[in-house]
């Protein structure tokens, strides 16, 4: 008796254990915000979508779907319901598309828009407002697929018509050709390594002995133009120093400045008296050279003096010089 009490105790045990997680299970997951219901209505495959698939506007989750079944306003078309969060930013260009979590294949709904209108979509119970769905990554594929596929095929046939018996058989040609022209080119370069060695190298070594000498001479060049540097410097001091006031060209400036204050002296005052004595000087020997010429036609004048004077030409009694008395 006392184990049938211990098993019924604990198997009442565990049955309110049950309860209370099932009851803390449903408190945590109960939906605390309002949500309001949109719809989806596509004639794309929703492969992978099931009720409770979470919906994410970029990524973050504001409700779930409801349900999914076939749109009675529009046959063949798929309609999927959706209990969105009220805070959700719903607006009149959100649209949908379907992603995928991971590798499981199951998908979820996500919201995104393109920002270009900031009109809010109003929800309405009786008449549930639409979102578009547009087609995602895999939608795109399978609608492409097909000319993926032609372009593959399109390919693969070229392939097939470059690689065929005679282009293989050229391939081939060209290969062997390549592989001799490759053997050519390796003679060629142990030849011209051979050609560097022999000949080129004694030059590179008479080039740098040459390079040398230039060294050298450039050497020489250098102390010769430290000299002269030198001397030009030596130069310009002796330069600056016949330059200075006190140097000798000041003292030949002062020099000529004072032969050149003489010079104007005697030419304004002594030059004009040596002229006008000049002058007389040559009166008086003008006056002698009469008197002269005189003394010498008549020496007796000397001693009788001038006498009567003598008539002159065209006057009775004149006589030339010289003539006859």
């Amino acid at each position: 008796m006392e184990n049938k009490a211990h098993a019924l105790a604990a198997g009442i045990f565990v049955v309110l254990l049950t309860l209370l997680v099932l009851g803390m299970a449903s408190w945590l997951t109960r939906d605390t915000g309002v949500r309001d219901t949109y719809e989806i209505s596509t004639r794309e495959a929703v492969t992978g979508l099931q009720e409770q698939a979470p919906v994410r506007f970029r990524g973050v989750d504001v409700g779930k779907v409801t349900s999914i079944g076939f749109d009675p306003e529009a046959p063949g078309s798929v309609l999927v319901k959706m209990a969105i969060d009220r805070d959700a930013p719903m607006t009149r260009d959100t649209f949908a598309t379907l992603s995928f979590q991971g590798v499981t294949g199951l998908a979820f709904v996500q919201l995104a828009d393109e920002g270009k209108s900031s009109a809010p979509l109003v929800p309405d119970e009786a008449a549930p407002p639409r979102i578009p769905l547009r087609p995602g990554i895999l939608a795109k594929l399978e609608e492409r697929g097909e000319v993926i596929l032609d372009q593959v095929e399109g390919v693969t046939a070229r392939i097939n018509r470059l690689l065929n018996d005679q282009n293989q058989e050229r391939l081939a040609a060209a290969i062997e050709n390549i592989g001799k022209t490759a053997e050519t080119t390796n003679q060629l370069a142990h030849r011209l390594d051979r050609t560097v060695t022999q000949q080129i190298d004694p030059l590179v070594g008479e080039a740098r002995v040459t390079l040398r000498g230039l060294q050298r001479n450039f050497d020489e060049v250098g102390a010769a133009a430290v000299e002269v540097n030198s001397t030009a410097a030596e130069f310009r001091r002796a330069a600056v120093s016949i330059n200075a006031p006190d140097g000798p060209l000041g003292r030949v400036s002062s020099g000529s400045e004072a032969i050149s204050q003489a010079a104007d002296v005697f030419t304004r005052s002594t030059l004009p008296r040596v002229n006008r004595t000049l002058d007389e000087a040559g009166r008086t020997v003008r006056s002698l050279g009469r008197a002269v010429d005189e003394l010498t036609e008549n020496p007796q004048a000397l001693l009788y003096g001038d006498g009567p004077v003598r008539p002159g030409p065209g006057e009775p009694g004149f006589q030339p010089p010289g003539g006859a008395r």
